[in-house]
């Protein structure tokens, strides 16, 4: 008894060191969470200087091939106005408080697009110019529309501070961008992200390809939430939600992980193929049984599979029950074990040769340590930015050291995954928007600076992002007019 009473005093210890720590780290940077005023693209200036690829650093390498381009604000990097006759998707969504009424008859006030959390669910076709109005009814701390995955240009992209002001009360904003990458997307307010993706303003975007890379008779996508840090919905609802789906259909699931924490999801009653991760199909993708998929804060992932003959298929998270769907009619498929695999993308699919690998040459490689609620022992804009030019080769070296799961976004590019602790990848090529880390791990991923402008990469558990875990992937010449901070109001976490 004397030595489990010891144990058990040292787990007390740890565990009230641990909240401590977590405290001072929280509140001992209110003055860097909410500065005057600071120019997001000009951070650089001041910070020390990196090294070249082949060497380890943490900081930037603003030496390379050829001069810096000359100045170009992010303000005018927009689509082309369109062709004479070309089709336009409008769309207007009104950002309001509202107080809801939940299928279970309880009664909570959440911040919606169109009276509805998650807000409307908009469909376009691959290649479609898409155009949102926004309008801010009442909320008082500003809103903006984050295209979360969505390659845009950079006035575009809704971050407060960085691409535009925030849009306060009786205000609007029009965003518009091509539609050019089918997947799976979703939108959320970028102004002080962690509280109002929160409250509800959140929402879902779906880009349908112009020809199927797989067959399917049914198309559904679903946005698991938490809201007000007390419900959890599925599409909105309670207890889960009901789907049509009729024996020998095969139904494409888009899920959805609109929660910060990591969402462990199983398919029950069904074979299934994992199709896509963060809008990006996988090449070969096998049959499944008896997986969990582990979802990221902000990650999307599209499952495939087929109706069995008799009964459903419940697709469900593995430790909260109000998350699930549930798919045809008859009895409820078998439990899956709580002690089933994990999916590991690292194997999984057919491999395919794009010439992109850990060996290849190039223009700049940086290190990010990711502790608890830091990247490289700093936060927020102390961090030195990412500085790339235009048509260069970027790896990033990401290294968990320390704390919960970390889902590393990066905005208006998609990475490819190289390698993880070490070791390439063996099955399909994985391109993503999003990386999730957990404690130890080390991933290596890639991208080709072909968008201009300036934008954000940071932790996508937003409570994280909120405390400190995020930074600037800048592109050298490119300015911006606006300021984050409490000058402006600004404040983008």
């Amino acid at each position: 008894m004397t030595g489990i009473g010891l144990i058990w005093k040292k787990t007390t210890l740890w565990i009230a060191g641990f909240v401590v720590l977590l405290l001072l780290a929280s509140c001992g940077y209110n003055d860097l969470r909410f500065p005057e005023e600071v120019d997001m693209s000009q951070m650089h200036h001041g910070a020390a200087n990196g090294s070249h690829e082949s060497q380890e650093h943490e900081g930037h390498v603003i030496s390379g091939p050829g001069a810096s381009a000359a100045a170009v604000s992010c303000t005018e990097l927009k689509e082309a106005q369109p062709a004479a006759g070309e089709q336009v998707r409008s769309f207007a969504l009104t950002a309001a408080k509202t107080n809801m009424t939940l299928d279970n008859g309880k009664q909570t006030e959440a911040w919606t697009f169109n009276g509805t959390t998650p807000g409307p669910e908009l469909r376009v076709q691959e290649g479609e110019r898409v155009r949102v109005t926004l309008t801010n009814q009442d909320i008082d701390k500003g809103v903006t529309i984050h295209w979360h995955g969505v390659i845009l240009p950079c006035s575009q992209d809704g971050v407060a501070g960085v691409t535009q002001d925030a849009v306060w009360p009786g205000e609007q904003f029009t965003y518009e961008f091509i539609a050019r990458h089918p997947g799976t997307y979703w939108y959320h307010s970028h102004q002080q992200s962690s509280e109002q993706a929160g409250k509800g303003l959140i929402g879902r975007l779906i880009v349908e390809p112009k020809q199927q890379a797989f067959k399917y008779d049914r198309d559904y996508a679903v946005t698991l939430q938490l809201l007000n840090e007390k419900w959890k919905l599925t599409n909105g609802h309670t207890d889960g939600v009901q789907l049509d789906a009729a024996p020998g259909e095969t139904v494409r699931l888009r899920l959805i992980n609109a929660y910060s924490e990591v969402q462990w999801i199983g398919v029950a009653g069904a074979e299934f193929q994992v199709i896509s991760m963060d809008g990006q199909d996988l090449n070969g993708p096998g049959m499944l049984r008896e997986q969990w998929i582990p979802i990221g804060g902000g990650q999307r992932y599209d499952v495939l599979f087929t109706m069995p003959a008799s009964g459903q298929v419940k697709v469900y998270s593995k430790e909260h029950k109000a998350w699930n769907i549930r798919l045809g009619s008859g009895p409820t498929p078998e439990a899956l074990s709580k002690d089933a695999p994990d999916f590991d993308f690292t194997n999984y699919g057919t491999p395919l040769d794009d010439g992109i690998s850990s060996e290849m040459k190039f223009d700049r490689v940086y290190d990010l340590k990711l502790g608890i609620l830091d990247i490289n022992g700093k936060k927020f804009h102390e961090i030195p930015p990412i500085l790339v030019k235009e048509g260069e080769w970027i790896k990033i070296r990401f290294k968990h050291t320390f704390g919960g799961p970390h889902p590393m976004h990066l905005h208006g590019h998609v990475f490819k995954i190289l390698t993880k602790n070490g070791k390439p990848l063996t099955g399909s090529p994985i391109y993503a928007d999003s990386v999730l880390l957990f404690s130890g791990e080390e991933y290596e991923v890639a991208f080709q600076a072909d968008n201009p402008g300036l934008w954000m990469e940071h932790c996508h558990n937003l409570g994280h992002a909120a405390n400190g875990m995020t930074m600037m992937v800048n592109y050298e010449g490119l300015t911006t007019p606006y300021r984050v901070g409490t000058k402006s109001g600004n404040l983008p976490d």
